[in-house]
């Protein structure tokens, strides 16, 4: 295991079977990711990306192999354990936003701490304050349908932070956006980064991809190449995360 590192994977494998066939979603993975790192993780579809996501997220166990998060190995964890876990440590922004068409963008971001039993006043008030933070101050009130996509994906960005978490999973966060909308997506998540939240997006768009400073290419369930990039172009992306 790597020193310092919050996520420590050796030798993932997932198998699935379709039809007669095995498919090989994931291959002798390894993978070790410390704190506050930035990383994108790209590849063709059906190369593995969202099983290795799911796996780290903790929805998903691995055939064989060992992966351990913030020091704890996971693998023999029950769903009740695994589930703790991951309401501690980790927050999920997806591309299709997953809000509850009923509740309100309040009632939405409010949602994990009702599971986690904080009183009502006190998540209301956590809950309102992030959701202004993040521009939507205006929107408390209404429901999913009645915003537009930018504003859903805040909202959901916002769930995934409520409960604090030290990792943010983020699957195609901008792939249902807009240009002008994304943009505003990427900053929000790369904000949070800077402010020391562990990042990991999927992403098919090499511009989002190309921003992080750590680059996973994944075909066939194998990560191929693994890019860190220099300390020069690391310097010349916190100056303009800066100038944002």
């Amino acid at each position: 295991m790597t020193d310092n590192a919050i996520i420590n994977i050796s030798d993932i494998n997932k198998t699935y079977q379709v039809g007669e066939q095995p498919l090989h979603a994931l291959q002798n993975i390894k993978l070790n990711i410390k704190q506050g790192e930035y990383l994108s993780l790209m590849g063709p579809s059906g190369s593995g990306k969202s099983t290795l996501l799911n796996m780290i997220g903790l929805l998903d166990r691995p055939d064989t192999g060992q992966y351990q998060l913030q020091g704890e190995n996971t693998e023999l964890l029950t769903e009740e354990q695994r589930a703790l876990l991951r309401r501690k440590y980790i927050g999920f922004v997806f591309q299709s936003f997953h809000l509850i068409p009923r509740l309100t963008a309040l009632e939405n971001v409010e949602l994990p701490l009702m599971l986690a039993g904080v009183k009502p006043k006190l998540r209301r008030e956590k809950s309102s304050k992030l959701l202004s933070e993040l521009g939507l101050g205006n929107h408390l009130g209404q429901l999913p349908k009645h915003l537009s996509g930018g504003q859903l994906q805040r909202v959901g960005i916002a769930r995934a932070l409520i409960t604090e978490p030290t990792i943010l999973l983020a699957d195609e966060p901008t792939g249902n956006l807009d240009q002008s909308s994304g943009q505003e997506v990427t900053d929000i998540l790369e904000r949070y980064n800077r402010n020391g939240i562990t990042l990991l997006v999927v992403t098919h768009d090499l511009a989002l991809g190309n921003r992080a400073r750590r680059q996973l290419n994944m075909i066939d369930g194998v990560i191929v190449t693994d890019t860190r990039l220099s300390t020069i172009k690391i310097k010349q992306y916190e100056q303009q995360g800066s100038s944002q």
